[in-house]
């Protein structure tokens, strides 16, 4: 690859970096927050290794011919006998070429630009329905002792307390209990039903595993639809075990806004 292209490249790679970082809330959709000031100092680094890059090109740009002796007009006795030994003193190489080398970039390595104009310009969508239907599902921590549930009503969880609750919780202090939580909508597909979804990073999005908690009751919204869902336990299973679904049986939905960090369990919002 030509120097001027490597250049070109840290510099769009720079900038898309600061710009999804520093000025935007993208690099959400592909890391966790904790690395926005790494993500910062490297879309710094490569805009200064841009700018040095070509500064140096500059400062080695070659100075203007001064040699004439090409620009007089050869008499008799400056008659040269053709051959291959004869090119008025000039390198063989410059004879066609003037010395650069026109070998072309690969058309492979274009393709590096693809990125780097993506987060200047087009973002990839949010993680959604379609990536939680593939993934990993998290794994629940086993917590030892739960610590008295509030009077509030509902109440708001996140999904993996809800989770915790249900199957590791044996005072059952969730059974009739109304609580309330948020996430996007997954199809469930067959047997009824549908999830209630969180997308959560352990560094980034290709590290990202789900939590999800059944929903039964009405009809299921459309998918990636972010929703405050209240209900109650769904009984199926022994409450306070690993046999115990973690399911809800909803009595009310109300759709809210993304929060601005999609890819954390974290509480619920309040319903708009």
């Amino acid at each position: 690859m030509r120097r001027h292209v490597q250049t070109l490249l840290l510099a769009l790679t720079g900038a898309g970096l600061l710009h999804a970082a520093l000025f935007t809330d993208l690099y959400l959709r592909y890391v966790k927050a904790g690395l926005r000031p790494p993500l910062i100092a490297s879309g710094a680094v490569l805009l200064l290794l841009a700018l040095a890059s070509a500064a140096t090109r500059a400062d080695r740009r070659p100075a203007p011919r001064t040699d004439n002796t090409d620009t007089h007009e050869p008499g008799p006795a400056a008659t040269h006998a053709p051959g291959p030994a004869h090119t008025h003193g000039h390198d063989p190489a410059e004879a066609h070429g003037h010395g650069h080398d026109h070998a072309g970039t690969p058309r492979a390595a274009w393709l590096l630009f693809l990125p780097a104009l993506s987060l200047l310009f087009h973002a990839p969508p949010a993680l959604g329905a379609y990536t939680a239907a593939r993934a990993n599902d998290k794994p629940v921590t086993v917590q030892r002792g739960f610590p008295a549930l509030p009077a509030t009503s509902p109440l708001p969880l996140t999904l993996t307390d809800f989770t915790r609750r249900v199957q590791q919780d044996r005072s059952g202090a969730v059974r009739g209990r109304a609580v309330r939580l948020t996430g996007f909508v997954t199809p469930a597909g067959q047997g009824g039903g549908w999830y209630l979804t969180r997308i959560v990073f352990s560094c980034c999005a290709a590290d990202s595993q789900t939590v999800r908690v059944r929903v039964y009751g009405g009809q299921a919204p459309p998918a990636d639809t972010w929703l405050a869902v209240t209900g109650t336990w769904h009984p199926r299973g022994t409450l306070g075990t690993r046999t115990a679904e973690a399911a809800l049986d909803v009595r009310d939905a109300r759709p809210v806004a993304p929060p601005v960090n999609a890819y954390t369990d974290d509480l619920p919002l309040a319903p708009s």
